[in-house]
Parts: C-alpha cells; sequence; structure tokens
C-alpha cells in the first residue's frame, strides 16, 4: 500500500521556531515587477517561477486528493480553482492543526536566526568589524561568544570599502585563519538594477549559503524622490523578505541611526517605521562615548525574546568580545507529549514508525490519536528545537503513520 507523506508547509519566523524552506527554490525573485537590467532574462525567470509554483501547487494537491479520494475530475477541479487568481485560498482552524510547520535551523543559536534583519548604529562605531567577525564565525563554524554556530556559505558585500582596506581588517581580526567559505565583493548592482539576479545566482551557486550582509542598505537603494517614504521603506525591506524567506537564509542590512534621541532607541533608526516595520527584527550597536571600547548591542525581533549584549572591543585585534548578555525570559509552558516522546526517541532508540494508536499507547498518556497528532503537529518545530527530534507525518487509507528522527545537530 503505497503512502502519502504529509503536506509539510514552511513558516518565516524568526525565532526558534522558524521554518526550513529548501534553498534550491532560487525562482522567485527579490523583484516584485520592476524592469531589469536583461528583459528577456527577467520574462524567462518569471516564466521558469510560474511554471516551479505551478508544479508545486498540483503537487500538494494531488496528496490532497489521494488522501480526500476525490475522483479525477472532483481532483481537476478543485486544481483549476485554487489557481484561479479569483479565488481566496482558506484553510479551516483543523485543517492548519493537520499541518506541519517545520524548523528552520538558527545560523547562531540564541542569537541570530533566518530573516531579514537591520543592524544599525551609528556611523564609525565598528559596525563593520562586528559583520566581519559574525561572517567570519559562520563561515567557519566557530562558536561565537560561547553560542554555537552552524557552519555555512557566506556572502559579505562590503559596498564601502575596497579590497586593500578588508584585507588589512580581516588580518587584523583573524591572522592567517582563512575561510573558503566567506565570499566577499565591494561592488553590487542596486535592485533595481541587478541585485536581485545576482544575488539568485550566488544562492544557485552556493545551496549551503545561510548568511548574506550588505554593507550598507542605502548602497543598494534606488534613488528617488519618494526614498524616505513609509511605503519606499517596507517595499525595499518587503523585497529582500521575500528573498530571504523563499531561500531560508539570514540577511543583515548594515543602516544608520538618526543625531535625534527617542525614549526607544530603535525609533533611532534612520528613515520611516517603515523598514523596521518589514524587517523581522533589528540589532542597535550604541555606545556612551565614542572613543570608548565598550558597546552595547540591542536585539528585537518579532518572534525571539529581545537581548542586550555588553561588548568590549580588543585593542589589538579589534574583535569584539561579549562581558555579558541580558535576555529576556520566555519560559514555554512544559508540553508533556514532548517529554514523553524524548524518553521514547533517545541516542540508544534514535528512531521510531508507527501509527498514533500504537504510539498513544506506548507513551501511556490518557489523550485520544487525534489528539496526540495535533499536539505533535503544533509542536512540531519545538520537538526539533529542544530535543533534537525531527517530526514526520504520512498518511494511506489505513490511518496516519509517524516517523521521528534523533538529530544531534539540532540540538
Amino acid at each position: 500500500m503505497s503512502e502519502t507523506k504529509e503536506k509539510t508547509a514552511l513558516i518565516t519566523s524568526v525565532g526558534a521556531d522558524a521554518g526550513q524552506p529548501s534553498v534550491n527554490n532560487f525562482m522567485n525573485s527579490i523583484d516584485d515587477g520592476a524592469p531589469k537590467i536583461n528583459e528577456n532574462r527577467a520574462n524567462a525567470g518569471a516564466l521558469d517561477a510560474e511554471k516551479a509554483n505551478e508544479a508545486e501547487v498540483c503537487g500538494e494537491e494531488e496528496a490532497c486528493n489521494e488522501e480526500e479520494g476525490l475522483s479525477e475530475a472532483e481532483s481537476w477541479k478543485k486544481l483549476q480553482r485554487n489557481l484561479d487568481p479569483r479565488y481566496l485560498n482558506t484553510v479551516t482552524m483543523t485543517e492548519l492543526y493537520d499541518r506541519i510547520y517545520q524548523n528552520r535551523p538558527p545560523v547562531i543559536n540564541g542569537f541570530l536566526y533566518p530573516g531579514t534583519y537591520l543592524f544599525v548604529g551609528s556611523p564609525k562605531l565598528g559596525k563593520s568589524f562586528l559583520m566581519a567577525q559574525i561572517a567570519w564565525h559562520v563561515s567557519t563554524g566557530t562558536e561565537l561568544w560561547g553560542y554555537p554556530v552552524r557552519k555555512g556559505t557566506v556572502l559579505y558585500l562590503a559596498l564601502e570599502d575596497g579590497y586593500g582596506r578588508l584585507q588589512e581588517r580581516l588580518y587584523r581580526m583573524f591572522g592567517t585563519e582563512c575561510s573558503e567559505n566567506m565570499y566577499l565583493t565591494v561592488s553590487a548592482g542596486q535592485l533595481d538594477n541587478g541585485l536581485d539576479e545576482q544575488l539568485q545566482n550566488f544562492v544557485k551557486e552556493h545551496p549551503d549559503t545561510s548568511l548574506i550582509i550588505i554593507d550598507t542598505l542605502q548602497k543598494i537603494r534606488e534613488v528617488g524622490d519618494d526614498k524616505y517614504s513609509y511605503a519606499s521603506d517596507y517595499k525595499v525591506i518587503t523585497r529582500l523578505k521575500k528573498f530571504t524567506d523563499n531561500n531560508g537564509i539570514c540577511l543583515l542590512l548594515v543602516h544608520h541611526t538618526r543625531k535625534q534621541q527617542a525614549d526607544d532607541r530603535f525609533e533611532m533608526i534612520s528613515g520611516t517605521n517603515g523598514l523596521l516595520g518589514a524587517a523581522d527584527g533589528a540589532f542597535l550597536l550604541h555606545k556612551d562615548k565614542r572613543t570608548s571600547c565598550e558597546a552595547v548591542l540591542e536585539v528585537s525581533g518579532r518572534d525571539q525574546p529581545d537581548q542586550t549584549f555588553y561588548l568590549n572591543r580588543n585593542e589589538d585585534s579589534l574583535v569584539w568580545e561579549l562581558d555579558k548578555a541580558e535576555t529576556e525570559r520566555r519560559l514555554e509552558k512544559p508540553e508533556p507529549v514532548l517529554e514523553a516522546v524524548a524518553k521514547l526517541v533517545t541516542e540508544q532508540t534514535p528512531e521510531w514508525s508507527g501509527r498514533a494508536t500504537e504510539l498513544a499507547e506506548i507513551l501511556g498518556l490518557e489523550i485520544s490519536p487525534n489528539t496526540l497528532l495535533m499536539k505533535l503537529n503544533v509542536n512540531a518545530a519545538r520537538l526539533l528545537n529542544e530535543y533534537g527530534i525531527r517530526y514526520e507525518s504520512s498518511r494511506n487509507h489505513h490511518g496516519r503513520f509517524l516517523h521521528f528522527q534523533l538529530e544531534k545537530e539540532s540540538r
């Protein structure tokens, strides 16, 4: 009896519960309709994207139709309806709970997650040094301030530097400890003038890309009369966020603060509230005295706790060192189902497969198989983040088939 794997929907989140879309989804462009340099290439890419999207929709529909027992004519009618732009696709709450929203692993656990972030601070404050430091640690997989780092390819657009200055800076910071996974450039197109294709092509060539740094945001923005409007700011970040969401990577956009003080430091970000409103979060670096080696890095995001890092700059290497960190406490209520699964799936027994009814009996929990499935689906990302256990579900005519796999690297 053939089995159909459950549709796994992917979420876009900053925190530990973020989703993990394939980095091979290159056809979704940053562009939202603006013209490119090569119209033929752009049109061809758009056509490929449309075909890819239709294929994805068709694949999902086939899985659902088989599960629902729809006839070929009914399946075709349902597919046509869902592809109609006039039709509003919706899901019921029950259908929502019936899906698994998988996890996007953090780039730096407890510090940096997939998504689009602003990294702001006054000019000449040491932002570029910190960007180089983060890039080197991610590209080498070396812990940063004691935080575990997931190794991946890094692209660093140092658009306010030259290669000579980059060489001098990196040598002073890291000596001859080079990284083959860290790529640098001092020139790139703007959003409406080639950058879209440049980033997509880089990710296509390096599918393990986990971090892209653009230093600075202003260098890639198109020049226009409304460049400081809320709509323009929101549009720029939304386009970049679409790119990061589709590819499951982290994008850091270096930006400046304005001189005017504010009660909320994040309101000092240069531009309108459209920048922060569209971004997944922001990092704010500031000092009490410009000549001081001490600085404070504040972090705020949608789905991660607010954090404050107290840093000291090493006067010899100019590397930022952590003095202490303060993190907003977010205590999630313990979930007995997850704790029970963690006792079942261990290093001694790293895999388990079976029916929901079997699992309910083994776990000894007084809940129905249907309730158990809902709890597992809703908490799939948490199960992976907190216990290192990946959960998947498939279904055939006899019911659900569950699979658990211990993944040490996810811990």
